[in-house]
């Protein structure tokens, strides 16, 4: 193809195609002045934006269009295909977008256009907030604060964190930076000076020790009162410590933030063996990266088969099967007693030995703030369908979330990284006056080596497991089934499938 070498394929658009070239709902990739441009065709309408994901530069051409917006194969963000906008995360930059025409029989794309934003709403009413405050610097409260800015809201934004890094990319910590095949200056989500450009008072090291609901205002540790008009409460959540002898020494970590990876890796540097304490999602991907290391890694949990909760009795052993083949060794029905310097003894009798020790065993809900303040919470922050807490001016998102799912009818909190940025950007519309139900379909992906896992909807519980395709072989998508209706949606290699499945879910069509 014309331009392979410069890392481009397909037709010049420049040069034109044959309208035969695009079928109705057709996509084709090409290019312009070296750039890749994806080509859609719906009905009458013809569409060029850049042909990658802007999150992950994923190839959109895999992907799903819906009516005039193109939704990324991999981790499910959506483009406007007339303006570039990303609508969904966990993409936030736009696409760029080229000017279409048809003339002598043949369609040209010729240049790009200038970026046309999509018309703000703006905040309703007169009562419009002059300081909004976030209390959590994670995937919900950088998502509430781009998307305030991205509405041209023009009140003050402060957004406190007791973390000592700006936002990050978290999914990246236990996937290719950990593994060592990402650099830093991919983790950030935004670079340092985004903040201030875009008038974000981010506080970093800030702790918020109380919530003065009646007053409307903060106490941050120093003692200092911070007032607000809304409040976003995303203090996400924290990484459970196993109450055992040796479960605080130096060597044993957890994976949540940025240091905290850092400290993984440096000690990751001289050890030789690892011991990883959970079978969770963030546990193997934790044993894959540091496979990729170099690290003999050993798998303690309690569980018969990994993931078997979430994910059914063959993908686990699916799971477990792969890990195995690159080296893993696991420890199942089976969970530490006591760690020492050196090693993990289990309550089998068993000891491994161990230079790092991680712990994977799940997380829990930081809503001690919540509590305090007298706001609803029951194994989370309750808000209703707009994230909204008990108190009229506190809107809640990400872990600590607990909301009303339309698709399984049930109240759910989920600690999925899209699903906080989602209910990040439905809170801040709301505490702009506007009315948005959050209905988002629940959506997280996984990856083990060089194989992902891609799971929407939710089933805590199902009766009917319908597996599709090969498990062995890759190439399989899972449906879990109650009373006969899809919950959920787990694919390996399925892409589009798996948003067919989701789009099916919103409009409560899953059959």
């Amino acid at each position: 193809m014309a331009n392979e070498e410069a890392g481009v394929s397909g037709p010049d658009f420049t040069q034109g195609i044959e309208p035969a070239d695009l079928a109705e709902g057709g996509k084709l990739v090409g290019h312009v002045e070296g750039e890749p441009v994806l080509l859609v065709r719906q009905g009458p309408e013809l569409f060029a934006v850049g042909a990658q994901c802007t999150h992950y530069h994923a190839p959109l051409v895999d992907g799903l269009v819906v009516g005039d917006t193109v939704r990324c194969p991999w981790h499910h963000a959506c483009f406007s295909l007339r303006t570039g906008e990303a609508t969904r995360p966990p993409a936030f930059d736009p696409l760029p977008c080229f000017s279409v025409e048809q003339t002598g029989g043949r369609i040209f794309v010729r240049r790009k256009q200038e970026p046309v934003a999509a018309a703000p709403r703006g905040a309703e009413g007169a009562n419009a907030p002059e300081r909004i405050v976030i209390v959590g610097g994670g995937a919900a409260g950088f998502a509430a604060a781009e998307r305030l800015r991205r509405e041209r809201y023009q009140g003050s934004i402060i957004m406190l964190s007791n973390d000592d890094a700006a936002p990050v990319d978290r999914p990246n910590l236990s996937k290719d930076y950990l593994a060592g095949s990402a650099p830093e200056d991919w983790v950030p989500l935004r670079p340092d000076n985004y903040y201030a450009e875009n008038g974000i008072e981010l506080r970093l090291g800030e702790s918020v020790s109380f919530i003065d609901v009646a007053s409307r205002r903060v106490m941050v540790g120093n003692g200092r009162h911070v007032p607000y008009d809304r409040l976003l409460l995303a203090t996400g959540a924290e990484p459970i410590r196993l109450p055992i002898p040796g479960a605080d020494l130096p060597h044993v970590r957890t994976l949540r933030t940025l240091a905290d990876c850092q400290a993984i890796i440096e000690r990751a540097a001289s050890a030789r063996r690892v011991v990883v304490l959970g079978a969770s999602f963030i546990g193997l991907e934790v044993a894959a990266s540091l496979r990729a290391r170099g690290l003999a890694v050993h798998v303690v949990a309690p569980e018969k088969r990994p993931m078997e909760r979430i994910l059914g009795a063959q993908m686990g052993d699916f799971v477990r099967a792969l890990h195995e083949t690159h080296g893993v060794v696991f420890h199942l029905e089976d969970k530490p007693s006591a760690i020492g310097d050196k090693r993990v003894t289990l309550a089998s009798g068993n000891t491994l030995e161990a230079d790092l020790v991680v712990l994977g065993v799940g997380v829990r809900p930081r809503i001690a703030l919540a509590e305090a303040a007298g706001l609803t919470v029951d194994r989370g922050v309750v808000v209703n369908e707009y994230l909204q807490t008990s108190a009229p001016d506190i809107w809640a998102a990400g872990d600590i979330a607990r909301w009303p799912d339309p698709h399984s009818g049930e109240h759910i909190r989920v600690e999925h990284w899209v699903v906080a940025e989602r209910q990040g950007q439905t809170a801040a519309l709301n505490m702009l006056g506007h009315h948005e139900t959050f209905t988002a379909v629940p959506f997280f992906w996984s990856q083990h080596y060089d194989i992902p896992i891609n799971y929407v909807g939710h089933a805590e519980t199902w009766d009917e497991l319908v597996v599709e395709g090969d498990i062995a072989a890759k190439d399989c998508i899972l449906r879990f089934k109650r009373n006969k209706r899809v919950l959920a949606v787990a694919s390996i290699f399925r892409d589009v499938e798996n948003l067919q499945a989701e789009l099916a879910m919103e409009h409560d069509d899953a059959g």
